[in-house]
C-alpha cells in the first residue's frame, strides 16, 4: 500500500468513528468544505450541499442513540487529488424506541470519495445502498426461487 492509501483509508475511518461517536464537530472536519459534496443515504435520495449533508448527519446522529460500524470488504485507490473506498458497512444500531440490550442490524454497500485539499483528504461524495441477502429475495443459495416466492 501506498502512504496516500494509508491516508485515505485513515480518514475513512474517521468518518465512521464519528459517526459512531456522534460528534458532529468532528463531522464538519470529515467533509469538505464546499457546497460540490453529496450524500446519498440509504434507500433516501440524493442530498446535494455541505449545509444540506451536515444537517442530515446532525438529524441521523440525534435519533441513533447507539451505531456501530463493521467494516468489510474495504477496498481504497487514489488517482491525483481524488480517492475512493468501497466497503461493507455491517451495522448494529439502537434506536431511542428501543428497549434496553436489543440492536437492529443490516448491511449496506458505500462508496466514499474524499479529496485531497490543503488539510487532508476529505469527503465529497458518500453513497450507501442497503443489501438485500438472497434469502430476503426469496432465492434459493442454488440461485433458484423458492417455491411460494
Amino acid at each position: 500500500m501506498t502512504e496516500e492509501v494509508d491516508e485515505v483509508l485513515a480518514a475513512n475511518a474517521q468518518f465512521y468513528a464519528v459517526f459512531e461517536r456522534a460528534d458532529f464537530d468532528a463531522m464538519q472536519d470529515v467533509w469538505a468544505d464546499d457546497d460540490g459534496v453529496v450524500c446519498v443515504h440509504p434507500a433516501a435520495a440524493p442530498i446535494r450541499g455541505r449545509q444540506q449533508v451536515l444537517r442530515s448527519w446532525l438529524a441521523l446522529m440525534a435519533n441513533a442513540p447507539y451505531i456501530q460500524f463493521f467494516l468489510t470488504d474495504v477496498e481504497a485507490s487514489v488517482v491525483g487529488e481524488v480517492a475512493s473506498v468501497t466497503c461493507t458497512e455491517n451495522v448494529l444500531s439502537a434506536g431511542a424506541d428501543t428497549p434496553p440490550g436489543v440492536f437492529a442490524g443490516g448491511s449496506a454497500a458505500a462508496t466514499n470519495v474524499f479529496r485531497r485539499t490543503p488539510a487532508g483528504w476529505r469527503m465529497w461524495i458518500h453513497h450507501a445502498s442497503p443489501v438485500i441477502s438472497a434469502a430476503d429475495h426469496g432465492d434459493a443459495e442454488d440461485g433458484r426461487t423458492r417455491p411460494g416466492s
